[in-house]
């Protein structure tokens, strides 16, 4: 396939998604204690996602090359941004985690770095892509360069985006060609450190041993997956019709949120939906493949990664395959920030099959030496 019948079917998969999710808000908003309308998250979700359809649609008529001359200074208002998180005043803690800060409006700025340190490792990887296979080159600088935005946000107590963001980032890597030793060396320190990230916090071993035992933590930290279980196991093969799942009637801790499983018959929802992440995924890998630089590769195959990877850790929560990490699912979940920089993210994407599979490039990236390099318009 060509890379343009590649971006329609990345966009027409987003469609679908998107739809699905607003029919899905719609059905459940009604039954949301913490609104004043009922439709009131049918309409907040459906002007994120014009916002973010907006922004997608100025990022795909943007060069992608432009934003490298201004990489590192990208990446440094990204880590502000979740610094401020931790400022009194401006950071909000929710749940015992400070993901979100209020800047005239409140937003999580983890989903802005997502992007921001895509970019950052895609320009450091393809600058020095005869080096990806040295230890310093391709794998210590790649490794500061996302760790630092990835630790600010782990420590926000925002496990499930990290891991997510490192399971992403090494996508990249891997791509890029990081030697596979020192990839999986990194991924043993990253599961120890998980663990032990776990086992010192209350709320994550909390969450663990429900994780662990759900049916002994029903009413407490497994309440959302127990419930999750339950409306799976009665929607069965045929589910039980649009609007009248009973685990959107306050039995969720926060029902806007809830498992559409239950509702729709199979060809409309878990399986199509699954089918419709792979088919995404498969088509937006398409496009990276058929990149003429390899900025433009790697940072396709990073924004295909920042989706596809919390897709499939929030169907695994849902399916109670790991522990509760609090992930939305991209396009479907009730939240606004995800749903604007993911879109935005998609915008950037099809800037990618634009610019990099059509004219010859118009501005180029050289290396002088190994600590600067000269960006020419």
């Amino acid at each position: 396939m060509s890379s343009k019948v590649c971006m329609i079917l990345v966009w027409f998969f987003v469609i679908c998604l998107l739809v699905v999710g607003l029919v899905m808000v719609s059905s459940t908003a009604a039954w949301a204690e913490e609104t004043k309308h009922p439709y009131e998250p049918l309409f907040k979700q459906t002007a994120f996602a014009c916002a973010g359809l907006v922004g997608a649609l100025v990022l795909s008529r943007i060069d992608y090359r432009l934003w490298r001359k201004y990489i590192w200074w990208i990446l440094g208002l990204a880590s502000f941004l979740l610094i401020l998180c931790y400022v009194p005043g401006i950071g909000k803690e929710i749940n015992g985690e400070r993901r979100w800060i209020t800047i005239g409006m409140q937003f999580q700025p983890s989903e802005c770095a997502k992007l921001c340190m895509m970019m950052a490792l895609a320009h450091w990887l393809a600058l020095y892509r005869d080096r990806t296979t040295s230890f310093w080159w391709g794998f210590v600088m790649p490794g500061i360069i996302f760790g630092i935005p990835l630790a600010l946000i782990l420590f926000e107590k925002d496990m499930g985006t990290s891991v997510a963001l490192a399971l992403a980032a090494f996508c990249v890597m891997f791509v890029a060609g990081t030697r596979k030793i020192y990839l999986g060396a990194a991924l043993i320190v990253a599961g120890a450190s998980l663990y032990f990230l776990v086992q010192s916090n209350a709320n994550r071993l909390e969450r663990f041993l429900a994780w662990k035992d759900l049916d002994a933590h029903s009413q407490g930290a497994g309440l959302q997956q127990y419930r999750a279980a339950i409306a799976l196991s009665r929607g069965g093969l045929e589910g039980v019709g649009l609007g009248n799942s009973a685990e959107k009637h306050g039995t969720f801790p926060s029902p806007i949120r809830t498992s559409f499983s239950r509702r729709w018959r199979p060809a409309f929802t878990n399986q199509a939906v699954l089918l419709a992440y792979f088919l995404m995924t498969y088509a937006g890998i398409g496009v990276a493949m058929q990149c003429r630089d390899a900025y433009g590769r790697f940072l396709a195959v990073g924004i295909v990664a920042i989706i596809f990877c919390p897709a499939m850790l929030n169907i695994a929560v849902v399916t109670n395959a790991v522990p509760n990490s609090g992930l939305p699912l991209p396009f479907i979940s009730f939240g606004g920030t995800n749903l604007v920089f993911t879109l935005a993210a998609l915008g950037m994407l099809t800037s990618i099959q634009r610019f990099s599979t059509g004219a010859q490039p118009n501005c180029e990236i050289t290396r002088k030496d190994e600590r600067s390099i000269d960006v020419r318009l």
